[in-house]
């Protein structure tokens, strides 16, 4: 039986993963490249290309780079050309964040962003989690005029930030949508929908998909050191339709 009052957002670092994504019952994706690097800015042609393919919501994340939030006059600018490229394509929405040195939130660069991204809605991505204050933070956010908060609760997964989701999702008393994420699997959204109240959650629902290659060189790496050269991990619609349920 369908759960129709849970919304998915899938984490999806291609068009395939965003077709996936749709054919299993999300509501939206998150699109996104570099997710070992926690989600960077997709190209142009990754944007248009599942704009193509998908009619449910896409976001696209606005992040020039991994490491922390704390970017550069160059790098804002680069952000603000993304804003204006996935809003050309057809994006639905947007995933960003940013930080000020001192751990709190750059609302003067947020409101920017935010009024950048406008008429579409903004989620605020998990640079919430390493901000200093969680309870000033969520405030700033709401002030800042983003729709969506994705957290793990400061906490390594969501299941661990259970009790602080649930505290910001009772603070914030339906002025924003706190949608818990990393770590939310099919196991378990079930008790962190019980325990937090939360409606909306984002996951990434992946399987691995074996490389096609016949030759591999695997004395060569490509990436880094460690990673899976010959298999990738991908969106799957059955597993998509399991969190549903």
């Amino acid at each position: 039986m369908i759960n129709k009052a849970r919304i998915i957002e899938i984490c999806a670092d291609s068009a395939y993963s965003c077709v996936e994504a749709e054919a299993g019952g999300a509501r939206r994706v998150e699109l996104c490249a570099g997710i070992p690097e926690g989600g960077t800015t997709p190209s142009y042609g990754e944007i248009r290309t599942a704009r193509s393919l998908v009619s449910i919501g896409i976001h696209v994340i606005i992040r020039p780079r991994g490491g922390d939030f704390l970017y550069s006059s160059n790098e804002i600018r680069s952000m603000q050309y993304d804003i204006e490229m996935a809003k050309d394509l057809g994006a639905d929405g947007y995933a960003m964040g940013c930080l000020m040195p001192d751990g709190n939130i750059d609302t003067g660069l947020l409101q920017q962003l935010v009024r950048a991204a406008s008429p579409l809605p903004v989620t605020f991505h998990r640079a919430f989690d390493v901000c200093r204050d969680p309870f000033l933070g969520l405030e700033q956010i709401i002030d800042c005029g983003c729709a969506r908060l994705l957290t793990s609760g400061q906490a390594p997964d969501a299941v661990q930030g259970i009790a602080l989701i649930a505290d910001l999702i009772r603070r914030a008393a339906g002025r924003i949508v706190i949608m818990p994420g990393c770590g939310v699997r099919e196991h378990n959204i079930a008790r962190i929908e019980a325990e937090t109240g939360a409606t909306e959650f984002h996951t990434s629902a992946r399987r691995t998909m074996p490389s096609r290659m016949e030759f591999r060189n695997e004395r060569v790496p490509m990436s880094i050191p460690g990673l899976p050269e010959f298999d990738r991990p991908t969106t799957n619609r059955e597993l998509v339709a399991r969190y549903l349920q």
